[in-house]
């Protein structure tokens, strides 16, 4: 499946962080800890690999209460294995949580406080991970404008938050091309991309294929599903579908099952948490994928190169 979302707020947005970017002493990056490297911004670590000055970075896990709590602890390991990054799972729904990253940030800048100088630190995060509930939990204020959809936020913006630290609020936006196939559908599954450019299909049979194989028993109990789906169900997922559109009234003239409106229950079930806390990716899972995506462009560049080759001998 390739995502065709990259509007043109996305592109000034990224202009514009990185002209800011210098004048800011650490970086806030908000993830989903449903999905937390498909939420990371390869262009955050591009960004800040081109600094002059290295910012140290936040990698906070917001909707960890929408994730598995044993992934989302492999995760935060994994991340605060890199360099000048520290991770901090939160679920905005426990407001305290949101209030440990004032906390994170003075301990990485703990004389600035005494010294009466403000830390400044810029929040960013791929559109629809909770970013601006964040911020307005930080500031005691409806600052931010809060949607549950991707984009809500179109510009760059300074909030003082009253205790030593300004923030610099930035529009969410993904990056131009998403190398990684199975980012996008998990990307997608989130809804962090709008619905109006997706098909429920693929998506859905994507998700179907993943709950079985690392959540069955979260499927049969949301679904109330037989036991030969949960063993057998990823030889056939349609099957499956089937099942579930039967049991939810998913029918159409003649009996037949509305497979479309089937596809947008899993989705949309998924993402309201009625089937609990799921996690889409583990680190060794991604570490597998970027071998392959890696092998995957190796090859397309030899392919270019190839083509540019006879197209030289041509002229």
């Amino acid at each position: 499946m390739t995502i065709q979302w990259y509007p043109g707020h996305m592109h000034k947005a990224q202009k514009e962080i990185k002209e800011a970017l210098p004048k800011v002493d650490l970086v806030i990056e908000v993830v989903d800890a449903r999905i937390p490297y498909s939420s990371t911004n390869p262009m955050v670590a591009e960004f800040l690999a081109a600094s002059d000055n290295p910012k140290p970075v936040i990698r906070v896990l917001n909707k960890s209460d929408l994730s598995d709590s044993k992934v989302t602890e492999l995760w935060s390991q994994a991340f605060d294995s890199q360099h000048g990054t520290k991770s901090l799972p939160i679920s905005c729904k426990q407001p305290e949580q949101v209030k440990k990253i004032v906390r994170l940030c003075h301990k990485i800048f703990p004389k600035y406080l005494e010294k009466g100088k403000p830390i400044k630190a810029m929040i960013m995060g791929i559109p629809n991970v909770g970013k601006s509930t964040i911020i307005n939990i930080l500031s005691g204020r409806t600052i931010a404008k809060v949607g549950n959809e991707p984009a809500v936020t179109k510009r760059q913006q300074r909030i003082d938050l009253d205790n030593g630290i300004i923030l610099f609020d930035t529009p969410g936006f993904l990056w131009p091309k998403i190398e990684n196939i199975n980012s996008s559908y998990r990307l997608a599954i989130t809804g962090a991309i709008k619905d109006t450019v997706l098909e429920y299909g693929d998506i859905a049979y994507y998700a179907a294929e993943y709950f079985l194989e690392y959540y069955p028993q979260s499927l049969k109990e949301n679904f109330q599903l037989e036991d030969d789906l949960i063993k057998n169900g990823s030889q056939d997922i349609t099957r499956l579908l089937e099942f579930i559109g039967r049991k939810r009234g998913c029918l159409q003239a003649g009996g037949r099952i509305d497979l479309d409106r089937v596809c947008k229950i899993l989705i949309n079930e998924f993402r309201n948490f009625t089937m609990g806390p799921i996690s889409l990716e583990l680190p060794e899972m991604v570490e597998k994928e970027l071998v392959e995506v890696e092998a995957r462009l190796l090859v397309k560049s030899e392919k270019e190169i190839n083509r540019k080759k006879k197209k030289k001998r041509r002229r």
